[in-house]
């Protein structure tokens, strides 16, 4: 599995959000020069979430996004399935994946089923708070 930009940056443009949600709608601009992400590709990550009501947004001259709910309730799981899609570590248990003839025999489907279970609980386990609240890399020592 290999997660793409447009689920990485949904990531990290949340978590952003959630860091500055007590300044109420926050403009696609300023989260797109903080986050170092082009404007026209942060539109196209901004349209799923807004279109699944993990964002709301306001026009106008205040205008912008800001989250629809407390950063805590969102999972990194319900962000990366809908930016990715399926995060499915194999094509058999993709959502709109056929039966397989050979599923009932193959050694190898418990162990995709299982990785996949992992994958989901993970990624279900982590929140925006919890991203939000993570140590930097290299931050993390005492003198």
């Amino acid at each position: 599995m290999m997660i793409s930009t447009r689920g990485r940056y949904a990531l990290r443009v949340l978590v952003d959000m959630a860091e500055h949600q007590g300044e109420g709608f926050l403009p696609l601009k300023e989260i797109a020069a903080r986050q170092d992400i082009s404007e026209k590709y942060l539109e196209s990550i901004i349209k799923i979430l807004v279109r699944e009501k993990l964002l709301t947004g306001q026009r106008g001259k205040y205008g912008g996004y800001r989250l629809t709910r407390a950063p805590e309730d969102y999972t990194a799981y319900e962000i990366l399935r809908l930016t990715e899609g399926s995060l499915a570590p194999v094509a058999c248990l993709g959502p709109e994946a056929e039966e397989c003839p050979r599923m009932a025999s193959c050694r190898t489907l418990p162990m995709w089923k299982k990785l996949d279970d992992m994958i989901r609980d993970f990624f279900q386990g982590v929140t925006l708070a919890d991203l939000m609240n993570s140590v930097e890399p290299g931050n993390d020592y005492v003198i």
